[in-house]
C-alpha cells in the first residue's frame, strides 16, 4: 500500500517536471518581443517615428522615451502589453514637446576667390606718358530701367469748374431798352407782346452784371386809339422778362405810359359853328325850312373838317429807346454780352 502511494507521488512529480520543461521551452525570445512591439508602433499614426526605447527581459518590457501627450503614452503601453509573451510593462515614457530638430547644416563657405593673374606687360610704341597729356574719362551713366517709365501713367482727374457767381441787381435800377417791334396806337391792341433789347448794361458796384444787347420781352398793358371826333390815344407798356445767356429771368418793372393830345373840344366847337352858319344861310334863303336844311349842311361841313384833322395817334418806331425802373431785385448769373457794341439811338422818355 505504501509502495503504491510512493509510485503515485513520483508519477505526479514527473508530470510537473515535464510540464515545467515544456513551458520553459515555449517562452518567446526577448528580441522577438521587442521586434513585435516596434512593428505595432510603426503601424500606429501617433507613435510612428517617435524615438521610443524598448527593452524586454524574460517577459518584462520597459519603455523609455518622450511622447506628445498622455494618449500616446497610454497607447504605447497598451500595444506593448498586447504582444504574446509580455508579462509586465514598465511605462517610463515622458510627456513633453518633441526634441528640437537638428540644426541646419551650416552653408559651406564659398571658396576664396583666386587672384587673377596680372596681365602681361606689352610693349607700346606710343610716346611716354610724361610727353602726352592724359584725357579725363567721363564715367558712363548707369543703365536706366525703362520698365517703370514704360508703364502708362494715369493723369489725375481735372478739378471741377468753380460754381457760377450770382449777382443781385437792386430794386430801383433803370432799364433802358430798345424796341425791336414797332407799336402803333391805331394798329396794336392791349395784351399783345413786344420784343426789345437791353440798350445799356446793368451794373452792380461798378461790375457789369448784364451787358447790353440781351433780349427783353414785354406786353401792352393798355392801348387806346384817338377817335375822329373825340378821345385821346394811349399806350401803356410793361416789361416781363429778360434773357441772360441761355436763361430767362422774370422781372418786375414800372409801366411806360404815353398819351396823345386831345381834340374833343375842338371838334365840338367846329361842329357847332358849322351848324350855326348853315342855319343863318338857310334862313336867309328860305325861312324856317331853309334854316333846317342849312343847319344840317353846316353840321356836315364841320364834321368834314374834323375828319380831316382827327386826334393824334401814338407811334413808337422800331429802335426807339424807352426807360423802365425795376420794382423788385433781380438775381442773375453774369454772362458775356451778345451785342454790346450795337449803335445807340436817341432815347424816347
Amino acid at each position: 500500500m505504501k509502495a503504491k502511494f510512493q509510485l503515485s507521488y513520483l508519477a505526479v512529480l514527473l508530470l510537473l517536471v515535464i510540464g515545467a520543461g515544456c513551458n520553459q521551452s515555449k517562452a518567446k525570445p526577448d528580441a522577438q518581443i521587442t521586434s513585435e512591439i516596434q512593428s505595432k508602433y510603426s503601424q500606429d499614426s501617433g507613435l510612428q517615428g517617435k524615438p521610443l526605447n524598448i527593452q524586454a527581459a524574460n517577459g518584462v518590457v520597459t519603455l523609455d522615451g518622450t511622447v506628445d501627450n498622455t494618449v500616446e503614452r497610454d497607447a504605447a503601453a497598451r500595444l506593448a502589453a498586447s504582444v504574446d509573451g509580455v508579462k509586465t510593462v514598465v511605462n517610463n515614457l515622458q510627456v513633453g514637446p518633441p526634441p528640437p530638430a537638428a540644426a541646419a547644416a551650416e552653408p559651406t563657405p564659398a571658396p576664396a576667390e583666386q587672384p587673377r593673374p596680372k596681365p602681361r606687360a606689352t610693349r607700346s610704341r606710343r610716346k611716354p606718358v610724361s610727353e602726352e597729356p592724359v584725357a579725363e574719362r567721363t564715367p558712363e551713366p548707369a543703365p536706366v530701367n525703362n520698365m517703370a517709365s514704360a508703364a502708362p501713367v494715369t493723369p489725375p482727374p481735372p478739378a471741377p469748374p468753380p460754381a457760377p457767381k450770382k449777382v443781385t441787381i437792386p430794386s430801383g435800377t433803370t432799364l433802358a431798352v430798345r424796341l425791336v417791334d414797332a407799336i402803333d396806337s391805331e394798329r396794336n391792341q392791349a395784351g399783345q407782346t413786344f420784343k426789345a433789347t437791353l440798350d445799356s448794361p446793368l451794373s452792380v458796384e461798378g461790375d457789369v452784371a448784364i451787358p447790353a444787347g440781351y433780349d427783353v420781352e414785354g406786353h401792352i398793358v393798355d392801348l387806346k386809339s384817338a377817335g375822329k371826333f373825340a378821345g385821346q390815344s394811349l399806350v401803356v407798356l410793361q416789361l416781363d422778362r429778360i434773357a441772360v445767356g441761355s436763361k430767362y429771368y422774370t422781372i418786375q418793372t414800372d409801366q411806360y405810359r404815353k398819351q396823345g393830345s386831345s381834340r374833343g373840344k375842338n371838334t365840338a366847337a367846329k361842329v357847332g359853328a358849322g351848324a350855326a352858319i348853315g342855319a343863318i344861310i338857310g334862313g336867309l334863303a328860305g325861312g324856317g325850312k331853309g334854316a333846317g336844311i342849312g343847319a344840317a349842311a353846316g353840321g356836315g361841313l364841320g364834321g368834314g373838317v374834323q375828319a380831316a384833322t382827327k386826334g393824334q395817334q401814338i407811334k413808337l418806331a422800331s429802335e426807339t429807346v424807352l426807360n423802365f425802373t425795376l420794382q423788385g431785385p433781380l438775381t442773375v448769373t453774369p454772362s458775356e454780352g451778345p451785342n454790346p457794341d450795337r449803335p445807340r439811338l436817341e432815347r424816347n422818355n
